[in-house]
C-alpha cells in the first residue's frame, strides 16, 4: 500500500486550501523527504496561491516555503548520514504538507536549542535581510539606514541586523503597537508610516541605504530623501502597488537600486545562502538576534495564517505547526 500525506492544497489561482491525501513524495536522487515540523508563513505564499508571484506553480499545489522538519530518506545520490537529522531548509513551496522533499544542498542543521516553530519562521525573514544588507547594500557602520514595514516579518530582522551592522536605523511602522515593535528590535528612531516620511528622514540626516518590502507612496518617499550614492533594497511589494522609479532622481543622486529576489539565491548562489545562514544561526547562539514568531496555527487553520498576511494584520511570523502521521 502506497503510503499518503495531508497537504493544504489551492486547486485553483486564488482559491482557498483544501485539506487534501495525496501520496506521500519520493526524493529524486539529490534530494531527501522531510517530516515537516513547522512551516513559515510569508507573504510570498499569498502571492503563489493568487498566481501572481515571480514564479509559477501548475495546480494542484500546496505552498510553504520554509520548514523545519527531520530526514526520513535520502535520494540515491544524497548522503545516507543525513537520515534522522533535524533541519532547517527551503522547500521552495510544499511545506504546508506532513512531508516534503527538498534538495539535499538546501538543507542546514537546525540549532539544537531553537524550538521548531522558531526555525521555521526564521530563514526567509532573516535569510532576505541579511543577504540585502550585508551582501547586496554592504551596509557600513555609521551609516543611516531606513526600513520601511519595519514591524512584519522581514521589517523587524531588517532593524536588528542594521543595528547589529552598525547602522544607525531609522524604522517606519504604522501605529503605536507597531511602531513599539520596531522600537523594542533596536531602531533608533521609529516613524509612523501616516506621516511626512521624506522630511521626517532628511531632518534625521538622510537615508544611506533603503531597505523596502512596501513599495508604493513609501518607496516614493524613501527615494526623494535619500543622501548621495545611497542604495535601496526594493524586497517586496506589500502594499500591493510596484513603484515607477524615475531615472532622472537616480542620475542626479548617483543613487543605485538593488532587486533582491532572494527564494532565487538558492538556484543561483547556494553558497551564499549557506554562508548566510551559519552566520545567522551563530548570531542566535550568541544571543544577537531573537525569531518573532507571532502566532502559531495547525495545518488545518493554515488559510487564517494566509489572511492574516493577505490583511496586513501580522505583527512578526505566522507559523504552521505540522504532526505528521504515520499513513
Amino acid at each position: 500500500m502506497t503510503p499518503t500525506m495531508l497537504t493544504m492544497q489551492v486547486q485553483v489561482p486564488g482559491g482557498k486550501l483544501v485539506p487534501t491525501r495525496v501520496p506521500r513524495p519520493v526524493p529524486a536522487a539529490t534530494e531527501v523527504l522531510v517530516r515537516v515540523h513547522a512551516c513559515g508563513l510569508n507573504f510570498a505564499d499569498t502571492l503563489m496561491v493568487a498566481g501572481k508571484y515571480q514564479e509559477k506553480h501548475a495546480m494542484p499545489f500546496a505552498p510553504g516555503i520554509e520548514v523545519c522538519g527531520t530526514i526520513v530518506e535520502t535520494g540515491r545520490n544524497a548522503d545516507d548520514a543525513m537520515t534522522g537529522k533535524r533541519v532547517a531548509c527551503i522547500a521552495g513551496h510544499g511545506g504546508l504538507s506532513e512531508y516534503v522533499c527538498v534538495d539535499a544542498a538546501g538543507c542546514v542543521p537546525a540549532p539544537a536549542r531553537m524550538p521548531d516553530a522558531e526555525v521555521a519562521g526564521f530563514l526567509v525573514a532573516y535569510g532576505t535581510s541579511h543577504v540585502a544588507l550585508d551582501v547586496r547594500a554592504q551596509l557600513q557602520s555609521g551609516e543611516t539606514l531606513l526600513v520601511l514595514g519595519a514591524s512584519g516579518g522581514v521589517g523587524l530582522t531588517a532593524v536588528e541586523i542594521g543595528r547589529i551592522l552598525g547602522a544607525n536605523v531609522i524604522a517606519v511602522a504604522r501605529g503605536p503597537e507597531k511602531k513599539a515593535l520596531a522600537a523594542a528590535a533596536g531602531a533608533h528612531h521609529v516613524l509612523d508610516s501616516e506621516s511626512d516620511i521624506r522630511q521626517a528622514v532628511k531632518s534625521l540626516g538622510g537615508a544611506d541605504v533603503v531597505y523596502d518590502p512596501v513599495g508604493g507612496k513609501s518607496f516614493e518617499a524613501a527615494l526623494r530623501c535619500c543622501n548621495p550614492m545611497a542604495r535601496l533594497l526594493p524586497v517586496g511589494f506589500a502594499s500591493g502597488t510596484v513603484p515607477q522609479i524615475p531615472a532622472n532622481i537616480l542620475l542626479v543622486k548617483n543613487l543605485t537600486v538593488h532587486g533582491l529576489y532572494w527564494g532565487a539565491y538558492a538556484r543561483l548562489a547556494p553558497d551564499i545562502l549557506r554562508q548566510s545562514f551559519e552566520r545567522l544561526f551563530d548570531w542566535y547562539d550568541q544571543g544577537l538576534i531573537a525569531t518573532h514568531v507571532s502566532r502559531t496555527l495547525p495545518l488545518a487553520e493554515a488559510e487564517a495564517g494566509l489572511d492574516l498576511l493577505r490583511n496586513r494584520q501580522a505583527t512578526g511570523k505566522i507559523v504552521v505547526t505540522v504532526d505528521a502521521d504515520t499513513a
